[in-house]
Formats: structure tokens, sequence, C-alpha cells
């Protein structure tokens, strides 16, 4: 039986790389979708958010944008309008996003991917910072 993972990556994102990373470890080989560079659509984007059970403004990435030179942050901006920027300016998606058959979510801090996963890396596991999430014995450490 296969258990399919796809990955909404940013190469350029340490937790992206470390959710990668936790991902490649655990034996999958994860479509890897460099939105970047692929872009988003809207009905994608609804999708994704949807499945995440989050909203356009909880999927929207301030650190490191122009969201807040936007207008985006702003009280009365709406979800059309901040799907609408998404859709214009990718690097506004908040990611890593992880699709499995267990669900989807924005995986951020990185160790929650590991919920979406039906085997767990072995340990010990690291992330890109030296911050140990599987010790030697295979135990999660969040």
């Amino acid at each position: 039986m296969s258990f399919p993972v796809v990955i909404h990556h940013n190469p350029d994102c340490g937790t992206s790389r470390n959710v990668l990373g936790i991902l490649q470890a655990a034996g999958y080989t994860p479509v890897v979708i460099d939105y970047l560079k692929e872009g988003w659509t809207r009905p994608q984007l609804l999708a994704l958010f949807a499945a995440a059970n989050v909203t356009p403004r909880e999927g929207l990435r301030i650190s490191r944008t122009p969201a807040e030179e936007m207008g985006l942050t702003a009280a009365g901006v709406t979800d059309d309008q901040i799907l609408t920027a998404m859709v214009a300016h990718p690097i506004l998606v908040n990611r890593p996003i992880v699709c499995t058959p267990k669900g989807v979510r924005l995986c951020r801090p990185s160790e929650v991917v590991l919920d979406l996963l039906d085997r767990t890396p072995p340990g010990p596991l690291a992330k890109e910072d030296g911050q140990l999430i599987i010790d030697a014995e295979g135990r999660r450490l969040f």
C-alpha cells in the first residue's frame, strides 16, 4: 500500500528544509512542489487551507515578505484580498504545507509533520540548527 506525501516547499526556508529532511529520513520520497516557481491558484489555496483548517489570514506569511507593505496585515483586509495577493505573490503563503492520507497541515514548527506520517524516522534526528526532535531510542521529543 502506498502512502503518498506532497510538500509545498521553499528551498530557501529552513523550516521547509527541515520538514523535507524529516520526510526523507522516514523513508518517503515526497512529491516536492516548489511553489515559488509553480505558483498558486485560488482554488488550490482554498482547498489546501480548508483541508488544513486555516484561514487565508492564518496562512499568510508576514516575515520576510511584502505582506505589511502591501497592507495585508490590516484589520479590514478580506480573505479574498489576501488570496488575490497570494496568487500574485506566492511568497506570501506560509510554508511548508504537507499533504498525506492522514491530512493536510501547515507544518510550523517542522516537527508537526510527524503527525501526518504512518511511520516515524529512526532516531536520533535533529533539525538543521541541531535541536533534537527524535532521540536515539526513536522517541519524539515534541
